[in-house]
């Protein structure tokens, strides 16, 4: 009695296993890209400064990254009625997958001599907009496609 309890404990789990494959075969949708969607606050009066660096800085770099096939696509979705404590912004970038550690180096590198900006100058320039914007935070979201 106690073998057969065990055997049929070891094969609960792998019945489990195994269905799994069979189980995603049915799945009515498939996995799309990445949405990495950042949540910015702007002061009072200063939208207007925040949408001209979103329209000239953001949007280049934004193309540089689409340009090398980083990025899928990106947009900028305005939160017409803010309730308090939500972003006035979303920034909303897309890709198919997550660069490796070796990867995102090589970005790095290729988006320094693009921009012709050291770690510490873009630094200096993100302080610079804290000024007048908050990044609230990111959330990172998965497209599901209907088959």
């Amino acid at each position: 009695m106690k073998k057969m309890m065990f055997t049929a404990m070891l094969a609960a789990p792998l019945a489990i296993v195994l269905a799994a494959p069979a189980m995603a075969q049915n799945a009515p949708m498939t996995s799309g890209d990445y949405e990495e969607v950042g949540m910015i606050s702007v002061s009072d009066g200063a939208g207007l400064e925040y949408i001209n660096y979103l329209a000239t800085t953001w949007k280049k770099n934004q193309e540089f990254a689409k340009s090398k096939g980083w990025i899928t696509g990106y947009q900028v979705l305005a939160n017409v009625n803010p309730r308090a404590g939500e972003p006035d912004f979303y920034l909303v970038t897309s890709f198919s997958n997550m660069p490796d550690a070796n990867e995102e180096e090589k970005r790095d590198a290729a988006y320094r001599d693009f921009m012709k900006q050291s770690d510490a100058e873009m630094a200096a320039a993100s302080g610079d907009r804290a000024k007048y914007r908050t990044q609230l935070g990111s959330v990172l979201l998965r497209q599901l496609k209907f088959k």
